[in-house]
């Protein structure tokens, strides 16, 4: 799972901006660093949203 690669800057910048539609390049480049699309998917936010924090 890439959230537990990626860096502690974008998530809690994702934690903060929930289902946001854009997202800054550098969230992007450290989603797709960390081995993800670039791209969230309603799961991907479900996630983020529900269990991110019991998994960091």
């Amino acid at each position: 799972m890439w959230w537990l690669d990626l860096d502690l800057a974008s998530k809690e910048w994702l934690r903060e901006n929930l289902r946001t539609i854009e997202l800054p390049e550098t969230v992007k480049r450290g989603i797709f660093d960390a081995g993800g699309a670039g791209s969230l998917t309603d799961a991907d936010w479900d996630f983020i949203e529900t269990q991110s924090e019991f998994v960091d």
